[in-house]
């Protein structure tokens, strides 16, 4: 038999090992996650702009007729492209052919009259030495020669005034361009420049504006560069149509407002742009974007660096003892694969750029340098891959 003591024993023993056997060994702590940390410092970078614009033509005049009638003949093609001078419309030259002869008639009548006062003149004045007529014969033949020529005058003046009407018959295109929709058909009368036509627009060169905002006008000013290029002419602008595809022809901003629209706060540019194919159209968008701006103190990370949050985009900062700090922050665009940030971080802030699907709010890290020469993300200078605009 057992004796009990052996017994207590071998519980106290069955005890320890099954309370050894329910405690869990404590978990091994986890070294701080490796990262790269780029210090940030300001760089310079052509900046990034991007704008709607609207074509406009460069000139386009109204065709109106400065007489009345009947219209006879429209000899143009609604849509085609014109040539200054070229006869658009006809009016009824009857009435205005009749007076143009009749003017002209009367033109050689008085005509006639000046040739016949100025014979009699002739004849009488060296009369006068040989007192074979009085001085009053002389006067007289003087007055009526005058009499003649302002007839002659004023015939004359009513001769062109009755070519004038009847060339305004022919209806002509003032400037070349692109001849609109004909607004008023054959037979259908006209009043006079009361009455519309049709439109001639001049498309080649093209207008193209677009509106910077105040922020970016301030920032231009700022800039002696921009400003010195803005100021002589020089800035060009790179044109996109509708379906992505680059416009060949850039153009230059030949004006500038002067004030600030009232409604948007944003400012009037306009660039002249050759359009040899008529590829842009009056009253088209497009994306308008600047070159050769340049953006002196930009803040660039890789792309990697910028997370996205609940309340927007967002980096991790090296704080203090090499913890991760989250840190809020706006960026518009990409430049060779590294985003611009606009607002949120200052020159010399430590970004955190790998690694970061490790770190968390306030917990220790493992910092090393960041090596720009060995990230593949990072395209060279001019490799439009790695470029994203930002819609104004």
């Amino acid at each position: 038999m057992t004796s009990a003591p052996a017994i207590v024993t071998r519980a106290a023993l069955v005890a320890c090992v099954a309370l050894a056997a329910c405690k869990k060994a404590a978990p091994p702590a986890y070294p701080p996650p490796a990262v790269t940390v780029l210090e940030v410092k300001p760089e310079k970078v052509e900046a990034k702009l991007d704008y709607v614009g609207q074509a406009e033509a460069s000139k386009a005049v109204e065709v109106r007729s400065q007489i009345t009638g009947v219209i006879v003949a429209r000899p143009y093609t609604e849509g085609t492209d014109v040539k200054q001078g070229t006869v658009l419309y006809r009016i009824d030259p009857t009435t205005y052919e009749a007076a143009l002869r009749s003017a002209q008639g009367t033109l050689a009548n008085a005509q006639a009259r000046l040739a016949n006062a100025e014979r009699n003149l002739n004849r009488v004045k060296p009369l006068l030495a040989e007192h074979a007529v009085a001085q009053v014969d002389v006067d007289n033949a003087e007055t009526e020669m005058q009499q003649a020529r302002a007839g002659v005058d004023q015939a004359r003046g009513a001769v062109d005034e009755a070519k004038k009407n009847y060339d305004d018959t022919f209806v002509r295109a003032q400037i070349s361009g692109r001849a609109g929709r004909a607004l008023l058909v054959l037979g259908a009368r006209v009043t006079g420049p009361n009455d519309l036509l049709t439109t001639v627009e001049q498309v080649d060169p093209i207008y193209v504006s677009f509106n910077p905002s105040d922020k970016d006008v301030l920032a231009w000013r700022h800039n002696e560069a921009t400003r010195k290029m803005i100021a002589d002419g020089k800035l060009k602008v790179a044109i996109t149509l509708s379906d992505k595809s680059v416009f060949p022809h850039q153009g230059t901003v030949t004006f500038v407002d002067q004030s600030l629209q009232y409604n948007t706060g944003t400012l009037l540019l306009r660039a002249s742009v050759p359009n040899p194919e008529h590829v842009l159209l009056p009253g088209q968008f497009v994306r308008v974007k600047p070159l050769g701006i340049m953006n002196d103190s930009a803040l660039l990370v890789p792309q990697r660096a910028v997370q996205q949050g609940l309340a927007g985009t967002f980096v991790y900062l090296l704080g203090a003892n090499n913890t991760a700090t989250p840190k809020d922050v706006s960026a518009t665009s990409w430049d060779n694969g590294r985003w611009l940030i606009q607002e949120g971080l200052k020159p010399g802030d430590q970004v955190i750029v790998d690694g970061t699907l490790k770190v968390g709010p306030g917990r220790p890290v493992n910092p090393s340098p960041y090596d720009p020469s060995k990230d593949s993300t990072l395209r060279a200078p001019g490799d439009t891959a790695a470029k994203v605009q930002v819609t104004r």
